[in-house]
């Protein structure tokens, strides 16, 4: 990432930018172009998010894009080769825990919760309707 970085600095250097004016053309945060060229990948919550940044920078400054971000994918592939797969195992752990509330559960294994406002409501119709038709009856028998 820090070769990434350098190019994108060098670059921006030689046509003369400041990271402020790149930030306001790019639409961009200056701590994220910031970020960028100082090579902080920590700084970043979405990959995703992050490559998007670095093709616009690229594109901005008039280099090749697709030569960055394969040099990006490159680091990438060997910053992630490098986490041994029990600590990648034991983090997808945790987030399957935090997650656990959002997972799709078969109605036979998990309660349902009744919505008891919707069944108060219809009792409540279903009393005033009665009252209705008493008086009504009442009413027909008096007459």
């Amino acid at each position: 990432m820090f070769s990434v970085g350098k190019t994108l600095k060098e670059a921006r250097n030689a046509n003369g930018v400041s990271i402020e004016e790149a930030s306001k053309d790019l639409n961009i945060k200056d701590v994220i172009l910031q970020n960028i060229e100082s090579g902080n990948i920590g700084g970043f919550k979405d990959i995703f998010e992050l490559k998007n940044w670095i093709s616009m920078y690229a594109k901005y400054l008039g280099l090749n894009e697709e030569h960055i971000i394969d040099s990006f994918n490159e680091y990438l592939f060997e910053y992630t080769s490098k986490i041994p797969v029990k600590e990648i195992e034991k983090k997808m752990m945790e987030q399957n825990k935090e997650k656990n509330e959002d997972k799709v559960f078969s109605p036979y294994t998990k309660p349902t919760v009744k919505d008891t406002k919707k069944n108060y409501l219809f009792i409540y119709l279903l009393l005033i309707v009665l009252v209705i038709l008493i008086i009504i009856w009442s009413a027909k028998q008096v007459a």
